[in-house]
């Protein structure tokens, strides 16, 4: 069947009133432990008083400013959750630095406040022991019960990191989160300046997000501890990032033979997508790269370092970015085209040992020297294939939400950036423990990233060849299996992260040496690609995760050469709803919905499924933004004006459907695929995640029109605004249908979700709702970003296997539509 290209409506419905359907009641009941309520406030009220003592005492060295205040340290008993957003009153300057639950299940708070403000807390606590609510209960039970103890804060009440602080005189690099609250970003100036007073060393990168402002600095905990009024800036401290640091056998003439033929098989049009490594530099002096790879577009990040590469890695991911697995290209007499370039900025500096650094900020500046040098292509996929250890258990890194800023490009105001990042890998010693070891090693910084594509690896090699290797065993033995390299998010305590990894590309396999009983790599289970190297060899084979990511990073940059017009979250889109789950993907997983999704992520991608449609499966493409949040001012009595912050807008999509052809086929199976993909703008400071201090600015979901559901009734499910006053509406979603499910489907920031019914059901269900929850856009006013707009991409495909059938071109038929790709709304 003729591949068709893909549909864009180029009509919507507008933007409708939006309010959550739902009556709030608050999070439910937030238990705290039994209390005896007087003795129980005046102990709190003497353990304020005491640390505010104890701060006033201590000495100020001479020439040193006195302290802007204190910070206190809270802590609740195993178990129990503080009530953190209680603990922050702004318009007193009193904030919440951060928060942690440590390996005993005691949450600490870490709580600046001005000098004179700690009476707001003896306040409370006084209230809470003499006073009670309309209801009967203690006035600011919920806050005061869910403390036990507070106690002045010291440089450990700061560590939000995994493991033990390091040793008081052991010198290390750490991650320096400052409080930027009110500055504007001259808390980094002085942090530098009162640092270089007591000899630390603070590297010249910093990163930006909303409230707080991150360096690497190396010292002593006792270093740190002697900086002029450090905790009037600190939010946090955690360690800084260390970075790990056939064919074949024909030798140099044989494979220069192979690779001098191939060149003359390839046709390089004028490139209008790219693929830009941020990897270990490219060296381009091979006759397959330097076709379609710029000398002007290999940079380095660090302007001082030089743009080779003498590690080899990024030479064999850029082979990979072009041609794929080299074995199709060389073993066949086809022509190519090649229809993107690659790029390189490189991020890691030469050497065997890799001091840290601030690995997010220096991701950034290597995007910005990329667009400098080529400011005509916005159609880029950046291959991030550098990772460093996972010790976040999926908690957000300043490296993973430097990530998320720059796929967002919010404060740019200019389009997403789409960025592609391996999952990481298991260590070569534990894949023969495979698949159960995958399961308990996580993905690695900065995969957890929300608006990256995070990329594992599955593996369809599976036989071995040579001769030499007779009797070595393939550890994944079945094609389409998880490969033995690629890490997973299913160990990751929280379940609210975002689905990780997103997708997995071919990683190649290892084998078990009958020798030793370990896994090792051998060719025939590998992946062919570049290498430039002084013996004259042209060839090599490589794998893992960072290859995945290399053939993912390839797809994206073929389908926008496809599409040059669409957005990044379209092409982010389109890959994950292209993907699918193999047959030993399904049975590793025995259906358990979480654990496939979590080490599979969405499954293989397909590209021509990615690209085209088909006369019996049918993919329509939106690209649309809306308000998700407003300001709402209100008089009430006496004219009292009230301001509060609410939802604002959602979209209705009444899709071009083939309702005529569906209604024919009758009881007739059919499918239909959602996929809705965003950026959010992060917010990485470790505040405990509560509704106030979310990570993410906004969310959206999507909801289908029930096929039995009016459209007016439809609109009153999802949406209070859309219902008469009182008016009660049965809200409750129904997954029978859906292979995931509302509740799984929601995480992260690009959902994706395939409705298996009949064709007389899917007839009734062409409309589609795009609507917002909160974030803390909307929950932190004060920041000015409850106004903005949240650009998505809504991708929608029907399909049945009936080949006879044509449900495109009544589609085609009913509206206007570009098929040359998405002008924006």
């Amino acid at each position: 069947m003729d591949p068709l290209r893909h549909l864009f409506p180029s009509v919507r419905d507008a933007a409708e009133s939006y309010q959550y359907p739902h009556d709030v009641r608050g999070s439910g009941s937030f238990d705290v432990p039994p209390r005896d309520r007087v003795p129980h406030a005046e102990a709190l009220t003497l353990q304020v008083e005491a640390a505010e003592n104890a701060a006033s005492s201590q000495p100020v060295q001479e020439g040193e400013a006195a302290p802007e205040g204190l910070v206190l340290d809270f802590r609740g008993d195993p178990g129990f959750k503080l009530k953190l957003d209680s603990l922050e009153f702004r318009q007193s300057g009193i904030e919440l630095r951060s928060a942690r639950t440590d390996a005993t299940g005691v949450m600490h708070a870490s709580v600046f406040v001005p000098h004179g403000k700690t009476g707001y807390f003896v306040k409370r606590f006084e209230q809470y022991a003499r006073e009670e609510t309309k209801k009967g209960r203690p006035k600011n039970q919920e806050l005061v019960e869910s403390i036990t103890e507070i106690r002045l804060a010291t440089l450990e009440s700061f560590w939000r990191d995994a493991g033990e602080m390091p040793s008081a005189d052991e010198p290390v690099w750490w991650e320096i989160w400052l409080s930027d609250t009110g500055r504007d970003g001259e808390v980094v100036g002085l942090f530098r300046q009162r640092a270089a007073a007591q000899e630390v060393a603070v590297t010249d990168r910093d990163l930006a997000f909303p409230e707080r402002r991150v360096v690497l600095a190396k010292a002593t905990r006792l270093q740190l501890s002697a900086i002029e009024n450090l905790f009037d800036m600190l939010a946090e401290l955690r360690l800084a990032k260390l970075l790990p640091g056939e064919f074949i056998d024909l030798g140099p003439t044989g494979q220069g033979e192979f690779v001098e033929e191939a060149v003359t098989r390839v046709t390089v049009t004028p490139p209008s997508a790219s693929v830009c490594h941020l990897d270990t530099g490219v060296n381009r002096g091979h006759p397959l790269l330097e076709v379609a790879i710029g000398s002007q577009h290999v940079l380095s990040a660090d302007p001082a370092w030089s743009p080779a590469d003498p590690k080899g890695h990024g030479t064999e991911m850029a082979g990979l970015a072009l041609y794929g697995c080299l074995t199709g290209l060389l073993g066949s007499q086809e022509p190519m085209t090649l229809r993107h370039c690659v790029e390189s900025v490189k991020i890691m500096p030469d050497g065997a040992a890799n001091d840290p650094d601030l690995w997010g900020s220096l991701t950034i500046q290597a995007a910005a020297r990329i667009e400098i040098a080529a400011p005509q292509r916005s159609q880029r996929a950046f291959s991030l294939t550098v990772t460093a250890e996972a010790r976040d258990d999926g908690a957000p890194s300043s490296w993973s939400a430097a990530v998320d800023q720059m796929c967002a490009a919010v404060d740019e105001e200019a389009p997403g950036r789409l960025v592609l990042v391996a999952a990481g890998n298991l260590p070569l010693e534990l894949r023969h423990e495979h698949p159960n070891r995958n399961l308990v090693e996580g993905v690695e910084d900065p995969g957890q990233s929300w608006n990256a594509l995070t990329v594992g690896a599955f593996t369809e090699l599976v036989s071995v060849r040579q001769s030499a290797y007779s009797g070595w065993r393939p550890v994944a033995s079945r094609s389409g299996e998880l490969s033995p390299a690629s890490r997973t998010s299913r160990i990751w305590s929280s379940r609210s992260w975002p689905i990780k990894p997103d997708l997995l590309m071919e990683g190649g396999n290892v084998a078990i040496d009958p020798a030793t009983g370990r896994a090792d790599f051998i060719d025939d289970l590998s992946l062919l690609t570049t290498r430039v190297h002084a013996s004259g060899a042209q060839l090599t084979t490589t794998g893992d995760t960072s290859a995945a990511t290399a053939l993912a990073s390839r797809f994206a940059a073929r389908l926008w050469a496809e599409y040059p017009s669409l957005r990044a979250e379209t092409v982010r889109a389109l890959m994950v709803h292209s993907a699918r789950w193999t047959e030993p993907m399904l049975e590793f997983a025995d259906g358990n919905k979480e654990t496939l999704l979590r080490c599979c992520g969405y499954g293989a991608p397909d590209f021509g499924r990615a690209c085209w449609s088909a006369a019996n499966a049918a993919t329509m493409v939106i690209e649309s933004s809306l308000q998700p949040f407003r300001k709402k001012v209100t008089s009430g009595a006496e004219n009292k004006r009230s301001v509060s912050y609410t939802s604002h807008q959602m979209d209705v999509h009444r899709l071009p459907w083939p309702t005529e052809v569906l209604r024919g086929l009758v009881d007739a199976e059919v499918r239909m695929r959602v996929t809705l993909s965003y950026f959010i703008e992060p917010s990485p400071g470790r505040r405990g995640w509560t509704r106030k201090h979310r990570y993410q600015s906004h969310g959206l979901r999507f909801e289908v029109k029930r096929p039995e559901e009016t459209l007016d009734r439809f609109r009153k499910r999802v949406s209070k605004a859309a219902r008469d006053e009182d008016e009660q509406v049965d809200g409750g979603g129904d997954d029978r249908e859906w292979s995931i499910g509302k509740q799984l489907r929601c995480k992260g920031s690009v959902h994706s979700d395939m409705w298996r019914g009949t064709a007389a059901q899917l007839a009734a269900s062409g409309v589609i709702a795009v609507y917002p929850v909160t974030g803390w856009w909307k929950e932190r006013p004060h920041l000015n970003r409850f106004d903005k707009r949240a650009s998505y991409s809504l991708v929608v495909s029907i399909e049945t296997d009936a080949v006879d059938v044509d449900l495109y071109t009544p589609i085609v038929n009913q509206v206007a539509v570009s098929i040359d790709g998405y002008g924006g709304p």
